[in-house]
C-alpha cells in the first residue's frame, strides 16, 4: 500500500485502463498483476503479515524521477533480475519485445522521416528548377517582345520616313479636289484680254532663250577634272549640264502642253519636283537649275493658265452674246410677224371701215373704230417691246424626271410668247419636257430675274458658272420671294409639276431615261 503522505505527481498523465501503481511483493498470496513496481518501492504484505518499508525514493515504474542517466529498461531488468518466479521469465520476454518494437518504430520512424525529408527536398528542387524555366521562359520572352518591339518601331519609323519621302515627290493631280478647292479661277497675272496673255507670253518665252543662251539657266561646278584635265572636266560638266536643262524644259514644255487652268498649282509642284530630281542627280558635279531660270518657266506657267482661262472666258461670252442675239433676233422676227400682222388686220378693218361709211352703217362704223383702237393698242405695244429691251418675262421652270425634285430653272425671255422659249429648252438636251410653274410679266424683266438669281444665290447648284441658272428652291419659295418686287405681274402659277411623260414611264414600268435622270436627281 502506498504511504499516507503519498500523491501522484500532478505532471503525470492518467495511466492506461486496468493499471495501478502499486502491486503486492513478490511471492505474496494476494492476487495482482504479474509484476511488481522496480527496486525502492514497496507494496503491502499479505493480509496479516507485516508491511513493507517503502524506499526513500519517490515514484513508481513511470513516475520516478530520473537522477541518474539509467534507462527505464535498466531498471527493468534489475528489478526483474531481483523477482522471482514464473512471471520473470515472461516479463523478461516483453521486455525484449517492447525494446524491439521500439528499436523498430524507431528506425522505421527515422527512415520514414529520412524519405520525407528527401522527398520534401526532392519536391522543393522541382519547385524551383520550375521557378527557374520559368523564370528563364518569362526572361526569354520578354526580351523576344521587346526585340520585336523594337523591330515594329523601326519598321514603322521607316514606312513614315518613307511615306514622307513619297509625299515629297508626289504630285498632286486630283482635278476633283483641286476644283472643289479653287473655285472660280484666279488669275496671277491679270490683263485685259487674251491678246494681252499671248503678247506676254512671247516676251516671256523670248527672256528664257536668252537666259539659256547667256548660261544663267543652269549653275554648275568649275574646278572639275578629268584624268587631270581641268580642259576635259569642264567639258564634261558643260554635257551633262546641257543633258540636265534638256530634261528640264522637256518637263516645262509638256507642263506648257498639257496646262488647264485647274492644273495650274499641279504642273507647278510637278516641275519644282523635276529641278530637285536634277540637282540631286548632279550633286556630284553641283549641277541645278537656277532660281532665275525656274521662276521664269514658272511664271510662263501662270501665263499659260491665264491665257487659256481668259480665252474660255471670251468664248464663253460670245456664247451667251450670240445665245443673246439669237433671241433679240427671234424676238424682233415675232415682232415683226405680230406687227405685220396686225398691220394687215389693220387694213382689213380700214376697208371695212370705208364700205360701212359709205352704207352710212353708223352701228357697223362704231364696232370697226373700237376694233381699229385694239389693233392701234397692240401696235403701240409691239413697238413698246421692241424700244425696251428690259420688257419681258421672267419663268420658273423644272424638269423631275431629268434634275430630281425641288430643282427649278429661273430664266427670262423677251418673246411675245414665252412658252416658246420653254419649249426650245425642252428639246433633245433633256429626256423630258419642263414643267411651267410660273410666268411672271415686268417691264425690267432683267432686273427681276438678277434679283431672284441674287436671293437666292446660296442655294445655286453651279457656284462657278452664274450664268447656268438652276437653283435648289421650290416654286412656293419663288413665288413668295415675288412678293417682295414690285412693278411685275404673275401670269401663271402651278405648284406641283405634272410630268406627264415622266409619271406615265414610271407607272409603266419603264427605267428608261426618267428613272436614270430621277435616280441621278
Amino acid at each position: 500500500m502506498p504511504p499516507p503522505d503519498w500523491r501522484p505527481d500532478p505532471s503525470w498523465p492518467p495511466p492506461p485502463a486496468g493499471w495501478q501503481l502499486w502491486v503486492p511483493e513478490a511471492g505474496s498470496a494476494v492476487d495482482g498483476p504479474a509484476f511488481g513496481p522496480p527496486a525502492g518501492f514497496a507494496v503491502p504484505a499479505a493480509p496479516g503479515g507485516p508491511a513493507a518499508v517503502p524506499s526513500p525514493r519517490k515514484g513508481g515504474l513511470f513516475g520516478r524521477r530520473r537522477a541518474d542517466g539509467g534507462s527505464e529498461a535498466d531498471e527493468l531488468r534489475a528489478w526483474i533480475a531481483g523477482t522471482q518466479g514464473l512471471d520473470a521469465a515472461r516479463v523478461a520476454g516483453l521486455v525484449r519485445q517492447v525494446e524491439a518494437e521500439s528499436a523498430a518504430l524507431r528506425e522505421k520512424a527515422s527512415i520514414e522521416a529520412a524519405e520525407e525529408a528527401e522527398g520534401i527536398r526532392k519536391d522543393a528542387r522541382e519547385t524551383a528548377k520550375e521557378i527557374l524555366d520559368d523564370g528563364r521562359r518569362t526572361a526569354k520572352e520578354t526580351e523576344r517582345v521587346r526585340k520585336e518591339g523594337d523591330r515594329h518601331r523601326k519598321d514603322v519609323l521607316d514606312a513614315e520616313r518613307r511615306l514622307a519621302e513619297l509625299q515629297a515627290r508626289i504630285v498632286n493631280a486630283d482635278e476633283t479636289a483641286m476644283l472643289q478647292e479653287a473655285g472660280i479661277y484666279a488669275y496671277r497675272h491679270v490683263l485685259h484680254d487674251a491678246i494681252a496673255y499671248r503678247s506676254r507670253l512671247d516676251t516671256l518665252q523670248n527672256e528664257t532663250k536668252t537666259l539659256a543662251r547667256a548660261g544663267h539657266a543652269v549653275q554648275a561646278a568649275t574646278d572639275w577634272t578629268v584624268n587631270g584635265s581641268k580642259r576635259e572636266g569642264q567639258k564634261m560638266v558643260r554635257d551633262f549640264s546641257k543633258l540636265m536643262l534638256r530634261a528640264y524644259n522637256a518637263e516645262a514644255d509638256y507642263a506648257v502642253r498639257s496646262m488647264r487652268p485647274h492644273r495650274l498649282d499641279s504642273l507647278v509642284d510637278r516641275l519644282f519636283k523635276s529641278r530637285e530630281t536634277i540637282a540631286r542627280l548632279g550633286a556630284t558635279m553641283h549641277i541645278r537649275i537656277t532660281d532665275e531660270y525656274h521662276n521664269a518657266r514658272v511664271r510662263e506657267l501662270e501665263l499659260t493658265a491665264d491665257f487659256l482661262q481668259k480665252k474660255e472666258e471670251e468664248k464663253e461670252a460670245q456664247r451667251e452674246v450670240r445665245a443673246r442675239e439669237r433671241e433679240e433676233a427671234a424676238v424682233q422676227r415675232e415682232l415683226d410677224r405680230q406687227r405685220e400682222k396686225l398691220n394687215k388686220e389693220l387694213g382689213h378693218y380700214q376697208a371695212a371701215l370705208e364700205r360701212l361709211r359709205e352704207r352710212g352703217d353708223e352701228a357697223g362704223m362704231a364696232e370697226m373704230q373700237a376694233k381699229l383702237a385694239e389693233i392701234d393698242s397692240a401696235l403701240r405695244d409691239v413697238d413698246s417691246r421692241a424700244a425696251n429691251v428690259r420688257a419681258g418675262y421672267v419663268y420658273v421652270i423644272s424638269n423631275i424626271g431629268s434634275f430630281g425634285d425641288r430643282m427649278v430653272k429661273i430664266g427670262m425671255t423677251r418673246r411675245l410668247e414665252p412658252l416658246e422659249r420653254v419649249y426650245e429648252l425642252s428639246g433633245a438636251a433633256v429626256p423630258f419636257r419642263f414643267d411651267v410653274h410660273a410666268l411672271i410679266f415686268s417691264k425690267d424683266a432683267v432686273g427681276l430675274e438678277t434679283e431672284l438669281h441674287r436671293q437666292f444665290a446660296s442655294r445655286r447648284i453651279n457656284q462657278v458658272n452664274s450664268r447656268k441658272e438652276f437653283f435648289h428652291v421650290t416654286p412656293a419659295e419663288v413665288r413668295d420671294a415675288l412678293q417682295r418686287f414690285a412693278g411685275q405681274h404673275l401670269i401663271e402659277f402651278t405648284e406641283e409639276p405634272q410630268a406627264l411623260e415622266w409619271r406615265a414611264g414610271r407607272c409603266n414600268g419603264g427605267a428608261g431615261a426618267g428613272g436614270v435622270a430621277a435616280r441621278t436627281a
